[in-house]
């Protein structure tokens, strides 16, 4: 199996992320591609597909699975849906976006930078709450000063953030509890936060978590559903198995293995 990640890394400052960081994460990012794409690859160019992060465990299977059945290369590249957006926006050699919400694929689309027949609703993502100790189960519980530390990604360029900020918002307890935040770059970095012990809660994702049993589903009815689309990058050099790819993951074998990571279907 031939399936490839590019890892985007930038820095926070005091849980904001660095502008500066972001522009040496996307030159990297565009250097690897370049160089996989010139001169690693073989005759036919890997299809690079820039992935949000809440996707990793349920495209990477996907996307093995299509390589097997296709003998096509894919590169993902995993990130927070905003950054993501701006990097194909500034000309990053991408040929598939697949974002946490519609929002920023409808806007490059509207831009003339993504195919506008492309564009499709794929899943709904939903937000758990993670928390060290057992007794935290509900976001009221947030404001327990025992909480020192939450983490969320960004809400600035990462839809599972604004989600995340949303839903603490109409529970009534985001004004107790917003100086605890610990921002992350995108919804895998808040899991980590979380997995190494940086922080006491975090409101992530439930496709990185749909094994745990210490993951409580928050209630819909808090936060806009997370409704998540596609679409193919007018750029690309693999059209057709931008397009195919596309197919693929909104085919039904493609919607069971979303929905085994705890997508939903809209």
């Amino acid at each position: 199996m031939r399936l490839s990640k590019f890892n985007l890394s930038t820095s926070l400052r005091g849980g904001v992320l660095s502008r500066r960081s972001n522009d040496v994460s996307w030159s990297c990012f565009a250097v690897v591609a370049l160089c996989f794409l010139t001169y690693c690859a073989p005759a036919q160019p890997a299809l690079v597909v820039s992935a949000a992060s809440d996707l990793q465990n349920a495209f990477t299977e996907l996307g093995a699975a299509f390589e097997n059945e296709t003998g096509a290369h894919i590169a993902f590249n995993f990130g927070s849906s905003g950054l993501l957006a701006q990097q194909i926006a500034q000309g990053a050699p991408v040929d598939l976006f697949a974002s946490a919400n519609r929002a920023y694929v409808d806007d490059l689309a509207a831009r003339g930078i993504i195919f506008s027949d492309s564009v499709r609703v794929y899943a709904r993502g939903r937000i758990v709450l993670l928390a060290r100790d057992a007794t935290v189960q509900s976001l009221a519980d947030l404001a327990r000063a025992d909480i020192a530390r939450i983490a969320i990604a960004n809400p600035e360029h990462a839809p599972y953030g604004v989600a995340a900020r949303e839903a603490m918002q109409n529970a009534g307890v985001w004004q107790t509890v917003q100086t605890k935040m610990a921002l992350a770059e995108n919804i895998q970095q808040a899991k980590q936060y979380f997995d190494t012990g940086n922080v006491d809660a975090a409101i992530i994702a439930q496709s990185l978590v749909r094994d745990d049993p210490r993951a409580i589903l928050i209630p819909q009815e808090l936060y806009r559903p997370l409704d998540q689309a596609i679409g193919v990058v007018k750029n690309s050099r693999n059209e057709k198995t931008a397009r195919a790819f596309a197919d693929y993951i909104i085919s039904a074998r493609g919607r069971a293995v979303l929905q085994k990571f705890g997508f939903e279907i809209p």
